[in-house]
This record gives C-alpha cells, sequence and structure tokens, in this order.
C-alpha cells in the first residue's frame, strides 16, 4: 500500500476548520474553467474567485475533450455556469513535445513499451484554442446566453491573455 499518510494528516487539519459542509455546489460566480492539470495553475486564484464560485475541469493540455463538453453542458443547465473560460498555457509539455517524444519518455520513465499510448499533444496551441471555443460555442446544448472565451495563461507572469 503506498504511504499517503502525509496527506491524510494535512487533510485532518484541514477538516478541523472546514466551515464549508451543506455547499450548494452551484457555480456562485456562473464560471467554469477548462484548464491544464499543471500544478503551476491555480485556477480560482487567478480569477480572483473563492471555493464555490467555479466548476473547474482540468486535464492534460486544458483541452475540451468529450469529457470536459459533458461537464460544461451540466455546468450550464445543473450548475449556474454562465461564462466558461478555456485556459491553456505557456511552456505545456503538450505543446512542447510531439507524440514520439512523450512515448519515448514514458517508455524510458517505465521501462516497457509506451509506443501504443496517445497523448494528444498540441501541435499549435492557438489553433486548438480556437477549435475548442468554436467546439464549445457550437454545442447545441450549451445555451448561446453563456459566454465563452478562449485565453492562455503564462506561467510566469501569472496573466491571461484573451485570444478569442
Amino acid at each position: 500500500m503506498n504511504d499517503f499518510s502525509d496527506l491524510l494528516a494535512a487533510n485532518r487539519t484541514f477538516a478541523q476548520d472546514f466551515d464549508l459542509g451543506g455547499f450548494d455546489g452551484v457555480a456562485h460566480a456562473g464560471v467554469a474553467i477548462v484548464t491544464c492539470m499543471d500544478s503551476r495553475i491555480n485556477p480560482l486564484k487567478m480569477l480572483g474567485l473563492e471555493y464555490g464560485d467555479a466548476k473547474i475541469f482540468r486535464n492534460p493540455g486544458g483541452r475540451v475533450t468529450t469529457a470536459a463538453l459533458e461537464a460544461l453542458v451540466l455546468g450550464a443547465h445543473l450548475l449556474g455556469v454562465n461564462r466558461i473560460l478555456i485556459v491553456p498555457h505557456t511552456r505545456c509539455a503538450m505543446a512542447r513535445f510531439s507524440e514520439a517524444e512523450l512515448r519515448d519518455k514514458v517508455s524510458e520513465s517505465m521501462g516497457v513499451d509506451a509506443s501504443w499510448q496517445q497523448f494528444h499533444v498540441i501541435p499549435d496551441q492557438v489553433a486548438a484554442l480556437e477549435e475548442d471555443v468554436q467546439t464549445v460555442r457550437s454545442h447545441p446544448l450549451i445555451p448561446a446566453s453563456v459566454a465563452v472565451g478562449g485565453f492562455v495563461y503564462d506561467v510566469d507572469t501569472g496573466l491571461l491573455d484573451q485570444k478569442f
């Protein structure tokens, strides 16, 4: 069994002052964010939001996948979402490496062949962002009243640059 004791101890400390029980789960600021899993991104803080203000969907590269679309549709209809931000970031491994390079890195790290694994690299981050914004804007189950924007987060300055 893996050792999670440090994290469980931190959780017990967190729970001692926990006062958010019974929260309704609605995005109180009406915001949904699709962004990368990169640990340099703090989605709430980068937008001046607090716990409960936004729905956050994270994946490698911050792409609008089928699962992300499912979350956005539910957010728009059940969870008070009226603004969607799609936010990839600078210096992203998904945009920096090729499929072959990522497969080689994983193969080397694991000591087994990873040539079969898809990583869905992003050769042109801005073009992918434009495609994702259009995908969300044109989705038949996301109301036209929901604002959709495409931004790039700079991991070195903390600034967002709106592209779409």
